[in-house]
């Protein structure tokens, strides 16, 4: 039993800060239902390739995209932008505890699927509503994209390679964090929400912006910015507040070193056989350490290069000090502790029954995450959802339509 089982969310989102979200609380326990588009589905059902492969080895039509945001949910294509396909969302509504939605705000008032209107059908429905900006203000209108949003909030002027530094710029982080750190945010604000309504027996409306979500994450950044009134700059990947905390380049590769505090830097200084650095005043303490980085740093960069990086990281990690390589996605995943704590998973696929997934970080005692069910493919479930409201022969009339789709 999932630690949300009995809690029926409505999933509208794509891409992937809501589906995000909706997997978040499909592996809890919840039963998720994901509307698509019918012959379309998510917009990241075409984002590949990669696309998975069959037990044949042969190329599928499943994106690898769509399938890392969409496990343990049902399927079901629904026509949203006609009246049959809005009376059906309506009617799931009315045994709903959750919706999620990433439309832009407002559009979906036409539909009769806004919060006023569903709060109206199901007054205990928590509503959680996803945009680039929030519903309110003058940018609210616009659609937002993880990209523009670590421009505009910041995030990407902290990010990349130092000033006068070789490939100096500005960048995006790999993955797009602010979705995720949304999808994350929302499924908080969700669970808060059902939380209250125990006591209310209300539900609520909840506004996420991706903007505001970065905003805040901005975290010691932007409460060093705060703090002094001085802007931040990118510092390749050295830390604002601590030295030495940063990348190092070995005779071979590059390696990780950080010493979080004083006790830290001299165990690190005779792991490495530097024990003569504990004698300068300069480098005692970790703010002294920050006010004399150059000196530091450029002494270390030299001494690191006349050995390997395995060698190094070996010594530094004996003295217990914060260390490791830079691992390729490859290399992580098979790491022995990765590995151990079983964060790739197997779930039967109908094309592949070998299909893999990154698991769920969430480890709980009494209701441990299950995998019920492999990423669906586009309105697998439409008739399994839709036979609870719905006759099979007024079902089979609405797919002849097109007005939904069975997978």
């Amino acid at each position: 039993m999932g630690a949300l089982q009995g809690i029926r969310v409505l999933d509208l989102s794509r891409v992937l800060a809501g589906p995000w979200c909706g997997q978040i609380l499909a592996d809890l326990g919840a039963e998720v239902i994901k509307i698509e588009r019918p012959k379309v589905g998510d917009d990241t059902r075409m984002w590949g390739p990669p696309w998975m492969l069959d037990q044949d080895g042969q190329v599928t039509k499943e994106s690898g995209y769509y399938q890392c945001a969409n496990r343990n949910k049902l399927s079901v294509a629904v026509d949203i932008s006609s009246a049959e396909g809005q009376k059906i969302i309506q009617e799931i509504v009315k045994t709903a505890d959750v919706l999620i939605e990433n439309f832009k705000a407002g559009s979906l008032l036409k539909y009769g699927l806004d919060y006023e209107t569903l709060s109206q059908i199901n007054p205990k429905l928590v509503y959680c509503s996803i945009t680039g900006f929030g519903q309110d203000g003058p940018r609210a209108e616009e659609p937002g994209y993880d990209f523009i949003i670590q421009g505009m909030s910041g995030l990407m002027s902290i990010t990349g390679e130092k000033d006068g530094e070789r490939g100096a710029s500005s960048q995006k982080v790999g993955v797009a964090v602010v979705d995720l750190q949304t999808g994350l945010y929302s499924t908080i604000a969700i669970q808060a929400a059902l939380l209250s309504r125990h006591q209310t027996g209300k539900g609520q409306h909840i506004d996420m912006s991706l903007l505001d979500v970065q905003v805040a994450a901005l975290a010691n950044q932007g409460m060093n910015y705060l703090t002094s009134g001085v802007v931040p700059k990118r510092m390749g990947n050295s830390h604002p507040n601590i030295v030495p905390y940063q990348t190092f380049q070995a005779q071979d590769r590059a390696f990780i070193i950080a010493c979080g505090n004083d006790k830290q830097f001299k165990d690190l200084c005779i792991a490495i056989g530097k024990p003569e650095l504990l004698d300068n005043p300069n480098y005692v303490r970790n703010q002294d350490r920050v006010k004399n980085r150059a000196e530091l740093i450029a002494l270390l960069e030299e001494y690191f290069l006349s050995n390997t990086a395995k060698h190094w990281v070996d010594a530094i990690h004996a003295l217990k000090v914060p260390v490791g390589v830079i691992n390729s996605i490859a290399d992580a995943l098979d790491e022995p502790q990765i590995r151990h704590r079983k964060m790739v998973v197997n779930i039967p696929h109908a094309f592949n029954p070998n299909f893999k997934v990154i698991a769920s970080p969430i480890k709980m005692s009494g209701t441990p995450i299950q995998y019920h069910r492999a990423p669906p493919r586009l309105g697998e479930h439409t008739q399994h959802v839709l036979q609870e409201f719905y006759s099979k022969e007024y079902l089979n009339n609405l797919c002849e339509q097109g007005i939904i789709e069975n997978g």
